[in-house]
């Protein structure tokens, strides 16, 4: 069997659903040299990403610059000329995105809808796309796969699609997560924290991730208690944050907030280690890796009681309203303050991330991919 895949997130500096295609990819195209699979990238490629001798790369143009003229001319114009000319029996997409301008079977991995619930994070271009493709994106695809049993709900009920076209297929976490010895936790927050515990949050910064009150909680939980506690924060920033900016200038304690940006995944993992436990209060995720990530770091987590995350956790974290700023921060205190229960939270982590694997994900959506070609 021919198979080309988009792989245009398979970039040097991977991210979100990057690593996802990283890392089924890699395993898929090892467990399954019998195929031949044409890797489409829109840019220069880095050889590292060529897994196997069955994988064929193909480059095409123009690249598919993040906006919405560019996905549609990329996967109306480009990916189908190059399907025309190579003739899979099946094009597979990891990051949603689809030609409908094909009679290729196609399945897609739509990661979460979103957009569907919160518009107001978007451009009215990018929303205007979203609204108009990402349904017909849905309809098409001969199945889809889609990473928690609440993004099948979501995506089943918003567009109308059959239950028994979607297969979950849950993320795993990078194996560099791991838990730390007492010198290697000391090392890290001497070099992050001065030397202090602290709290961490890891994302890129949008208005769906809720940092805005995650550090209004993390103020009051500094004002209730008088702790010297840090806050890390890890990830760039996505656009304007008027209200983060307005956040950071009226915090009592900003002066124990570091802002660290973009981290590889080897000081990423020795940051959630050491941390007391990782913050992760979003809106809406359609997964959320770093729950996960920070179980394997046995490391205590924090999150919502909203969307995939209680799927995710499990019993084993905190789980809050993310619009209570009060909750949060009591949740803070509580594990700042009772090593105790704290230990019992990373003992059932350790139990919940049995459950999540990349292994167990390439498997899944292999599965998905044969159910396609049936």
């Amino acid at each position: 069997m021919n198979i080309a895949v988009n792989t245009r997130l398979l970039v040097p500096k991977l991210e979100g659903i990057g690593w996802f295609e990283y890392e089924t990819l890699r395993r898929i195209v090892a467990q399954h040299p019998e195929h031949t699979f044409y890797f489409i990238f829109d840019r220069d490629y880095e050889e590292r990403f060529l897994f196997a001798d069955n994988v064929k790369p193909v480059l095409t143009f123009p690249p598919c610059r993040h906006h919405p003229y560019f996905w549609y001319v990329y996967f109306e114009y480009s990916i189908p000329y190059v399907l025309r000319k190579l003739k899979p029996d099946l094009f597979l997409s990891p990051d949603g995105w689809m030609p409908l301008r094909t009679s290729v079977p196609q399945v897609t991995v739509i990661h979460d809808i979103n957009f569907v619930h919160h518009p107001e994070i978007y451009t009215s271009s990018f929303q205007k796309y979203f609204d108009k493709f990402f349904p017909q994106f849905a309809e098409k695809a001969v199945r889809i796969a889609t990473v928690s049993e609440y993004s099948k709900q979501d995506i089943c009920q918003s567009y109308g699609i059959p239950q028994d076209k979607v297969d979950v297929v849950y993320n795993g976490s990078n194996a560099l997560f791991r838990p730390l010895d007492a010198a290697e936790k000391a090392r890290v927050q001497v070099q992050y924290a001065q030397g202090k515990d602290y709290f961490l949050f890891v994302s890129a910064i949008n208005k769906r991730k809720n940092l805005p009150n995650i550090l209004r909680a993390f103020d009051r939980f500094k004002e209730q208690t008088g702790s010297d506690v840090r806050f890390l924060v890890v990830g760039g920033r996505a656009g304007k944050q008027e209200e983060l900016d307005e956040v950071l200038a009226t915090m009592k304690h900003v002066q124990d907030v570091r802002f660290l940006g973009h981290l590889p995944a080897k000081e990423l993992a020795m940051v959630t280690g050491a941390s007391i436990a990782l913050v992760y209060a979003s809106f809406f995720e359609g997964f959320g890796i770093p729950i996960v990530e920070a179980y394997n770091a046995e490391t205590a987590v924090i999150t919502s009681n909203v969307t995939s995350m209680p799927e995710v956790a499990g019993d084993a974290a905190l789980l809050v309203d993310p619009y209570s700023v009060e909750q949060i921060a009591a949740a803070m205190s509580k594990l700042a303050s009772e090593p105790l229960f704290r230990s019992q939270l990373i003992e059932k982590g350790r139990e919940q991330r049995q459950k999540f694997s990349w292994d167990l994900t390439a498997q899944k959506l292999w599965a998905c991919i044969e159910k396609a070609m049936k």
